[in-house]
């Protein structure tokens, strides 16, 4: 990973749209220029594209802190979408996060249903992508051992990039766009589903 990457100039913050209805997806720049508005400081990194866990780790380097896999699930019956972000060594089956979450039965969400939703491609999911959505349409799981790290870091938008922060301000940035994140106990998740 290369060193920290000031933020670009700010772009326009996007308008309060869905992205079915045309407007582009916020990008990188104008990711880091909210949180910044917002006083909460965060540093970001370029590097190769990471499709992985396994590729984060092989290049990561020495970025101290929590580190994530990001799921994004369609429930069944329809409902919000699901966004549950786990620390990213917890194995916890899918039917295990949906039953902890309420919701009876669902599936991974289409790479459509993703950029629709997000405005992000695979390989690039991120709890920074609830900056595209519409509040009320993706409910947002985050994992308690990263709430509880001192750091967490994500992709801003792309995956060519990591950005971290404080777990504190992750949750306010997501309370700031009109966002309800949840606890998520992924032990109590697991042993539920035994």
């Amino acid at each position: 990973m290369s060193a920290a990457v000031p933020p670009a100039a700010a772009d326009p913050v996007p308008p309060e749209a869905p992205l079915s209805a045309g407007r582009p997806p916020a990008t990188p720049a104008q990711l880091l220029a909210r949180l910044a508005a917002l006083g909460i400081a965060s540093e970001t990194v370029e590097h190769p594209p990471l499709f992985t866990v396994a590729d984060s780790k092989a290049l990561r380097g020495t970025l101290p802190g929590g580190h994530a896999k990001n799921l994004f699930l369609k429930p069944k019956p329809p409902g919000p979408y699901l966004l549950v972000v786990l620390e990213e060594d917890r194995q916890v089956s899918i039917n295990a996060l949906l039953r902890a979450a309420g919701i009876p039965r669902g599936r991974f969400a289409s790479a459509e249903e993703l950029w629709a939703e997000l405005g992000v491609r695979p390989g690039s999911v991120t709890p920074f992508g609830l900056v595209n959505a519409v509040p009320g349409r993706v409910r947002v799981l985050i994992d308690r051992a990263l709430l509880e790290a001192g750091r967490v870091h994500f992709h801003p938008l792309v995956n060519t990039a990591t950005t971290g922060l404080a777990p504190a301000g992750l949750w306010r940035f997501l309370e700031a766009l009109g966002h309800a994140p949840e606890r998520l106990d992924p032990d109590l998740a697991a042993a539920a589903a035994e």
